[in-house]
């Protein structure tokens, strides 16, 4: 169409100059696990480490966890071992290799993934592999240290075999294209934002390339406007794609894709369920915006193809979209306009249906308002963790919308953040496509240094830059990139010693990386450490090559002032109008758009709100910048309000999510930064639990009473500025390496406490008479480590380093690694201060009244859906005989006219051995988390799952014990045999 040739025409090659494709069909395979039969080799012994993982949980709330099939349907192990240090243990046996590939290539594998352990470094055992198979007949190996080159066997591992499995797929699709463009020179977009020549583009570096092209078009464009800090904000029909932009392209380097982990540079993007297509419904209390979606097909209900209710609906009935300014290709025949009143049946619909369940008298305005003030809302947490989260102010960014439903959200996004100004490009809702045409070939290239970061390191780091750098320079001189025209940049990734969170920063002189590695620390988790050693975990280099940049033609100047085409009615911010609607295609530069006004373009529309205005620069691109000052305290009142419900139950859960996301990253021990065996909560100021993270909530029933006890034992003597720290099994802890760290939120006078956030963690080892602190014979708690009972961590914002070094060495068997303690104590503290910030941001905001009204209605709404249980639960019991032999029996009887339910555990054994006692909060513990299970929502836990549920532990039995008789009497009970009760009460209640 676009040569105006014939349908059989053939396309003449010298028409195009080049071809650039950004494709799913690797996305697809690993989605619907269609890519190509596959095998795995690994040393022997290690056959099920990719599925083992790191033991982190992919849903906590599910009682039965389905883990996502494995991309390899056979493992071959080869015995062959080589050492850390590059010492060979065990040689290769390459008889066996041979004679293991042979039978499966007779089986009919053709694609092989080969992942030895410590390959990454020492690769002689995985390159001899790699030959055998391809004297076999393989046509696909993918060999890990070329894959992936990086230590970590797991996420090395899958990246490999994701590789090995998604790269026939790719192959036989590219294969396809370039016949049908014989000649034609073909290009492919990477995850990492770059362009690939076809014969090297792989299946591991094709995941997300159309996001990615979105992110170059973004910076490309804001840049032509003279915006050098951008956030990048793509709203689409079926989720909502942010990024961060300051003069450099952020990469992650290892994520997860559909269950499998890829080590390989993808651009920085985080997804949200908030399109255009996204549902809107009623849960009896809520409004709930998403995730799932209406699809293009049926689509929203006012595409005319009998589609659900979602966010372009509610766009369309306030007016915010105009059927009359908007493309006729919708209904059966794909001919028609969009259908206003298929909208407006199902949104009043649902009008009734809320007015009916909360007895309240909203319009369907103020309900179709209400939803998108969630999404909103919902698209503003996503933008939080891509900046706020990762220490940038979000406020001095220009938010760069596209997508084709970005413009009419735009104004309302940045006014949630605080934002000032957005950029809208005129190709706003086809940006990805176009960004495909400003990227550049790149190439890039990583190697595992892992050694201190010395002066004396600085010859080895040249080198292996300098040797990536050639290797970089000949591939990209293979795509027909000149030497002078290859823009190298070299990065440098650090970390602390003990730590597992790397930043990067440019390779140059020892004490300038390690300088600048500080600052970005201190930026990014709002700390440094000067005196501990930093690590060069690799180095990563990065090819461009440059070419001829785009630039963009400049409009005609405006010469008169724009005149609308339309005055349509608009609601917006509560209040019905008249609004005039602007063509902006034929917008002059200079023209000046106040709102409220709709400007109507070929890809999209954009809303501009009063107290904006929108002009059009001088290559026709549209910047919307805010005149007037937000209000920034909003009466929305303390009474619950099904909208505001939604918004505060993201807010409690964004800010213990950001609290999670700091403590995983600066901790040092492997439970908490790779097992992520932690929780972050927020407590109001009586210790009640308001909103945990999906983290480890299995602590958090018990946690509550961790600060009770801080708050009981303290009584008014906590003042601003402290911090508390307790394990003691029977004030709310489980086992001693879980330390709970407690930080009280003060009001601006210092003198009132508004809130607790706690982080509790799971410490490597505090001592005790086994490594790990979970000896299997303890008989008292001094066995299994140092007990913490109320420690004060932090006095008038110090640690107490010296204090607690000595606690930790103190009693019969202290703690083995003090200083990983120490920094584990540090990550934690790190955690509930984002939690400070963030909650207190939150009453500036809305104001303290309102923040504890909502925090009641949080826990209000969980009572609720916990009733919503009780009304289709059966009556029931069930016993559990745990490992010491004793019984738990628990019964559960509902009565349905009072919508509560009993939870007794009266049946219990007492016949059990000494030293196993376990306190009520144990049971508490596990009635909330398996009641919460239940609900299938994703409300907050709180201590409003228990308000509809009677708990009966009788005393004497070994789940109720007298306390604290037990320690007066010295006989202190293991914490062991109280973390065997709690999920054993959690197994039994589950059952």
């Amino acid at each position: 169409r676009l040569l105006g040739l014939g349908p059989e025409e053939q396309i003449p090659p010298q028409s195009i100059q080049t071809v650039k494709i950004g494709t799913t069909v690797a996305t697809n395979a690993l989605l619907e696990r269609t890519g190509e039969k596959t095998l795995l080799v690994t040393t022997r012994g290690f056959r099920d480490a990719l599925r083992i993982g790191y033991q982190n949980r992919p849903d906590l709330f599910a009682l039965e966890i389905i883990l996502p099939d494995q991309l390899y349907d056979e493992v071959l192990e080869v015995p062959e071992r080589i050492s850390t240090e590059g010492t060979v243990h065990t040689p290769l046996d390459e008889d066996a290799a041979s004679t293991g590939l042979q039978h499966h290539f007779d089986d009919g594998y053709r694609s092989v993934a080969i992942v030895l352990m410590h390959s990454y470094r020492f690769t002689s055992h995985e390159q001899r592999v790699a030959e055998i198979a391809r004297d076999i007949g393989f046509t696909q190996i993918s060999v890990s240290h070329e894959v992936s080159p990086l230590m970590k066997l797991v996420s090395r591992g899958d990246t490999t075999v994701a590789d090995a499995y998604l790269s026939p797929i790719l192959r036989r699709y590219v294969d396809q294209v370039q016949r049908d463009l014989e000649d034609v020179s073909l290009m492919f977009m990477q995850s990492n934002g770059g362009l690939t020549s076809a014969t090297l583009f792989r299946g591991k570096d094709s995941i997300l390339s159309g996001p990615a092209a979105g992110v170059v078009a973004a910076a490309g464009t804001t840049a032509m406007a003279g915006f050098d800090k951008v956030i990048g904000f793509d709203m689409g029909g079926t989720s909502t794609d942010v990024s961060h932009y300051a003069g450099v392209f952020e990469r992650a380097f290892e994520t997860q894709v559909a269950g499998v982990r890829l080590r390989s540079p993808i651009m920085q993007i985080h997804t949200v369920a908030a399109g255009g297509g996204s549902l809107l419904h009623f849960d009896g209390a809520r409004f709930r915006v998403g995730p799932a979606s209406a699809g293009a097909d049926p689509g929203p209900a006012c595409y005319g193809r009998g589609g659900p209710l979602t966010v372009t609906d509610a766009n369309v009935f306030l007016g915010r979209i105009q059927p009359s300014h908007f493309p006729h290709v919708f209904g059966e025949d794909g001919e028609a306009a969009l259908d206003l009143q298929a909208a407006r049946q199902k949104l009043q619909a649902l009008t009734v249906e809320v007015n009916t369940g909360l007895g309240s008298n909203l319009s369907a305005e103020e309900v179709a308002e209400g939803f998108l003030k969630i999404a909103v809302e919902n698209m503003a947490n996503a933008i939080k963790k891509v900046s706020v989260q990762r220490g940038y102010d979000v406020t001095e960014y220009t938010l760069a919308c596209f997508g084709g439903a970005g413009g009419q959200h735009a104004c309302q996004v940045a006014d949630a953040l605080g934002m000032t100004t957005v950029h809208i490009h005129p190709f706003a809702g086809v940006l990805s496509a176009y960004g495909m045409g400003l990227a550049e070939i790149t190439a890039h290239r990583e190697r595992t240094v892992e050694q201190k970061l010395t002066a004396g390191l600085e010859t080895t780091l040249n080198d292996i830059a300098d040797y990536l750098a050639d290797d970089i320079q000949a591939e990209l001189a293979r795509q027909d990139m000149a030497a002078d025209r290859v823009r190298l940049r070299y990065n440098a990734h650090l970390r602390y010693t003990g730590t597992d969170t790397a930043l990067d920063v440019p390779l140059g002189p020892a004490r300038e990386m390690a300088h600048a590695f500080q600052t970005a620390h201190r930026v990014r988790f709002g700390f440094a450490d000067p005196g501990r050693d930093i690590i060069v975990g690799s180095l990563t280099i990065e090819g461009t090559g440059v070419t001829e940049k785009t630039s963009e033609t400049n409009i005609t100047e405006s010469t008169q002032a724009p005149q609308p085409i339309d005055t349509v009615p608009l609601h917006l911010d509560g209040t019905s109008g008249m609004a005039p609607v602007f063509n902006r295609d034929t917008l002059c530069h200079g023209d000046t758009v106040l709102g409220p006004a709709i400007l109507t373009e070929r890809t999209g529309t954009t809303i501009v709100k009063p107290g904006w205005a929108a002009k059009v620069n001088a290559q026709g691109h549209l910047i919307l910048t805010r005149l007037a000052p937000r209000d920034d305290a909003p009466a929305i009142g303390t009474n619950v309000n099904p909208v505001m419900l939604e918004v505060f139950n993201n807010l409690f859960m964004s800010i213990a999510e950001q609290m999670g996301a700091v403590l995983a990253n600066t901790a040092s021990s492997v439970n908490i930064k790779e097992r992520l065996d932690f929780s972050c909560a927020i407590f109001d100021a009586a210790g009640g639990l308001i909103a945990n993270a999906p983290h480890l909530p299995v602590h958090l029933g018990s946690m509550g009473e961790s600060v009770q006890t801080i708050i009981r034992q303290r009584a008014n003597t906590i003042r601003d500025g402290q911090v508390f720290a307790l394990n003691a099994p029977y004030n709310g802890g489980t086992h001693l390496p879980d330390i709970t760290v407690i930080t009280p939120v003060f009001d601006a006078t210092g003198q009132t406490v508004l809130f607790y956030l706690g982080a509790r963690g799971h410490h490597a080892d505090v001592g005790g008479i086994t490594p790990g602190s979970i000896p299997a014979f303890s008989s008292t708690v001094n066995e299994e480590g140092v007990l913490i009972d109320d420690f004060l961590l932090v006095q008038t914002g110090r640690l107490r380093e010296t204090e607690l070094r000595e606690m930790l060495a103190s009693g019969p068997h202290p703690a083995r690694d003090i200083d990983q303690n120490v920094a584990d104590f540090r990550a934690q503290i790190a955690a509930n201060e984002k939690g400070v910030q963030e909650l207190l941001k939150m009453v500036e905001h809305f104001g303290l009244e309102v923040v504890q009204a909502y925090m009641q209605h949080v826990k209000d709404n969980a009572a609720e859906s916990v009733r919503r249980v009780l009304d289709a639960l059966p009556d029931g019991s069930f016993a559990l005989t745990v490992d010491h032999g004793g019984t738990i029996k628990v019964s559960i009887t509902v009565d349905k006219d009072a919508r509560r339910a009993k939870v007794d555990f009266s049946g219990t054994s007492s016949q059990v051995p000494t030293n196993f006692n376990a306190p009520l909060a144990v049971c508490r513990a596990a009635v909330l988390y398996v009641f919460r299970c239940l609900v299938q929502d994703d409300i907050p836990l709180n201590d409003g799952c228990l308000d509809p549920l009677e708990l009966v532990v009788p005393e004497g039995s070994f789940l109720n014990p007298a306390y604290p008789a037990a320690v007066v009497a010295g006989n202190v009970e293991t914490s062991q045999a109280i973390t065997s009760v709690l999920f054993g009460a959690t197994g039994a209640l589950a059952a």
